[in-house]
């Protein structure tokens, strides 16, 4: 399997040679030169198989032969070795808890394949030492310090935009230490991310340091997330009626890798993008006019994304046809006062806990199944709600209570360095110490 640039103007590269890059030479995102069709062996015996087999038979054609099949189960065993429960909340919608890793959010899945892989890749070279940069509006920077930390080789530079994040989130990436940095932005999360992209084309740096991406433009750290929507539909009882699957929206890496799913030969039967007011996607699909927006600050911070970076690759899924991309996915935006009004809804009326991001994405499924009665859908629980206990237990009432790796993580001392959101603020940190 080779991957080729979405701008088209770089060299094809290996999966080894894209995870250590992370963004082609022309800034284009890596995107697989094929979609391969996964058998429908898998399919058709999906509920007897394990984890670790649906994630390895899924994950191997794009690896291909880059690494063994025995490092490769090894890897994706680490990655998925914690449950992802299909929950019922209602006769018509179920909820896919992805916030059961070790920091309680979806992309822990992706950031420990990647962790692993390049583990694996710059552990075959004592002299190779490589940074890792990526911005975060959220879960991706928790999610990628657990992944990374200690991991030989690698460094690790998160950029975050200061008091954009909850007090959880920031925790999680401020105070492991060792092999990982917190630079916080004053700005918001277009910046972090616009910083990082200015540092991959910055002759100066590239010549000092090896820099490579862990945020969703990673074929490492996208690829791994088709894995989740693989178990939700091992746990889907009515296997004649594909779901409908909506996807709390941001960067748009996770419904990409879901939708490179349903494209292999998974039973999907629609996806829905949901967005809060940061709401480019949904314009599009009311225009077919692609807009960035500045980022709006919401309930839902990590979805607080104005041009995400992986519609790119959406659109090469269905190769730049709108007709084939509205057929297959729909999107609404959702408000902070809906997404409130939900959470106080939905667990007044079956007790069960929204995160905000969950709450965007369960109103966004309810309202598409309103309009097309018959049938019944999966949303994604994206992050624990302990993460925002200032929205939840208010509109609650009641106190979330702390899992022990977070209430270990909340007495620890917070440590970061604020820059300003300026491209050169970033370079000299990254020159400091090169």
């Amino acid at each position: 399997m080779k991957y080729y640039s979405t701008n088209k103007n770089s060299e094809r590269a290996s999966f080894k040679e894209a995870t250590i890059k992370g963004q082609a030479p022309d800034k284009g995102l890596y995107f697989p030169e094929m979609i391969p069709r996964v058998d429908k062996s898998l399919i058709d015996s999906i509920e007897k198989l394990s984890n670790e087999e649906i994630a390895f038979r899924v994950i191997k054609p794009y690896v291909d032969n880059e690494i063994n099949d025995a490092d490769l189960y090894k890897i994706v065993s680490e990655t998925v070795n914690f449950p992802i429960p299909l929950v019922k909340v209602n006769d018509n919608i179920f909820s896919l808890e992805l916030f059961h890793g070790p920091t309680l959010a979806f992309k822990d899945v992706g950031a420990r394949f990647m962790s692993r892989c390049l583990g694996h890749f710059i552990g075959r070279d004592d002299n190779s030492k490589v940074t890792v940069l990526v911005a975060t509006s959220g879960d991706t920077g928790g999610a990628v310090a657990n992944g990374f930390y200690d991991v030989p080789g690698v460094d690790v530079i998160i950029l975050y935009p200061s008091g954009k994040v909850s007090p959880v989130q920031e925790k999680q990436l401020t105070t492991l230490g060792k092999n990982i940095h917190a630079l916080e932005v004053e700005g918001n999360f277009d910046d972090c991310q616009q910083m990082v992209k200015q540092a991959f084309a910055d002759e100066d740096i590239n010549q000092k340091l090896f820099l490579t991406s862990a945020n969703s433009i990673n074929v490492a750290r996208w690829l791994p997330q088709q894995f989740c929507y693989f178990f939700a539909y091992k746990q889907w009882e009515e296997k004649d009626r594909p779901p409908v699957i909506s996807v709390p929206s941001g960067n748009f890496g996770n419904i990409c890798a879901g939708i490179l799913a349903k494209q292999s030969g998974l039973p999907v039967h629609h996806f829905i993008a949901a967005c809060n007011v940061n709401d480019a996607v949904t314009e599009y699909l009311k225009t077919e006019i692609f807009q960035a927006q500045t980022a709006v600050p919401t309930l839902s911070n990590a979805m607080d994304v104005g041009n995400p970076s992986n519609f790119i690759r959406i659109l090469e899924i269905f190769h730049h046809q709108f007709p084939d991309l509205a057929r297959n996915l729909s999107s609404y935006s959702i408000s902070d006062e809906e997404t409130i009004t939900t959470i106080k809804e939905v667990y007044e009326q079956t007790t069960y806990m929204l995160d905000p991001h969950g709450a965007v994405g369960y109103l966004s499924l309810k309202k598409f199944l309103q309009t097309h009665p018959g049938r019944k859908g999966i949303f994604l629980e994206t992050a624990h709600p302990v993460k925002f206990p200032d929205a939840v237990e208010k509109v609650t009432g009641k106190k979330i209570d702390l899992p022990v790796s977070i209430n270990e993580i909340m007495s620890l001392e917070k440590k970061s360095l604020v820059i300003k959101p300026a491209f050169e603020s970033l370079k000299q940190f990254l020159l400091s110490d090169s």
